[in-house]
């Protein structure tokens, strides 16, 4: 056992596999999902299903939780005996969680935290927190988790591809998206998080297969040499496509420790639409 008492927090928008979230015990504050007739929270009372089947009548919106939320889960971190907190946050270009958990952590002066910036999304950030989680394991050190979470940021990436911008557009989280597309909705993107953590294009293909051989030639080029790598394939209404991208994976990256697999939180449907094929990469080795 670590003998430091840390405490991982991380926001729903991660995308952490339930079961690992369990298993070491990840506290999560979870994004809103706003309709007209009522507010539901990420992943506990709504399901990414029925996000998709709305969608046709309703566009929601997302937002984070109020500050009274947050400042709770702080109680409750404290309250089981934990002394530091290492919060991992979705990026800080697409959402206010990074901010308001800074603000809030303050507050709690008997809670040493430090808060990541992962400058990603969805299982791009994920994979940042089971690497903290792992090491947690490991008793690795306060300072060595703070020292390696903050490497990692630049050593991982999620490369998204959508069957629709409309989405995105609708939901104002376009980014540097559009500006690139300009009209040419036709074309499929694929869609990944700058340096700053903004979206951006990262290549265009006509049509949808085109498009994934084009994300498994980005991945190939990321991954380049490194000996040690995880990856994760996370999908929203793709199963298929995202099984048979999973055993592409795995035929092709053998150095792979790990391939996780599972669909995006509904927070993240609300801004992609269905058809969304995410893989997320997170390079172990220097």
């Amino acid at each position: 056992m670590n003998k430091e008492k840390i405490a991982i927090l991380v926001d729903s928008g991660t995308d952490v596999p339930e079961e690992l979230v369990e298993k070491y015990g990840i506290y999560v504050i979870p994004l809103q999902i706003i309709y007209k007739d009522r507010v539901y929270t990420d992943k506990v009372d709504i399901t990414p299903e029925e996000v998709y089947e709305r969608l046709p009548q309703e566009i929601p919106s997302t937002s984070l939780p109020d500050g009274e939320t947050i400042t709770k889960i702080f109680e409750k971190i404290k309250e089981d005996g934990y002394e530091k907190v290492l919060a991992i946050t979705i990026s800080s270009g697409l959402s206010g969680t990074y901010n308001i958990v800074r603000l809030i952590s303050e507050e709690f002066t008997s809670l040493e935290t430090f808060v990541l910036d992962t400058k990603n999304i969805g299982i791009g950030s994920g994979l940042q927190v089971i690497e903290a989680a792992k090491m947690l394991e490991r008793s690795s050190s306060w300072e060595e988790l703070k020292l390696q979470t903050t490497k990692n940021v630049e050593k991982a990436t999620v490369y998204f591809n959508v069957a629709t911008l409309e989405y995105l557009q609708k939901g104002g989280r376009i980014g540097l998206v559009a500006s690139i597309l300009g009209n040419a909705l036709k074309l499929n993107p694929i869609i990944s998080c700058n340096e700053q953590g903004v979206y951006y294009t990262v290549a265009k293909a006509r049509g949808r297969k085109k498009s994934l051989e084009k994300a498994f030639n980005l991945i190939k080029e990321f991954i380049g040499t490194h000996k040690k790598v995880v990856l994760a394939v996370a999908h929203g209404q793709a199963e298929e496509e995202a099984r048979s991208f999973y055993q592409k994976l795995k035929d092709n990256f053998p150095q792979a420790e790990e391939i996780y697999f599972g669909t995006i939180s509904p927070a993240l449907v609300v801004h992609t639409g269905p058809g969304l094929l995410g893989i997320g990469i997170q390079l172990l080795d220097d």
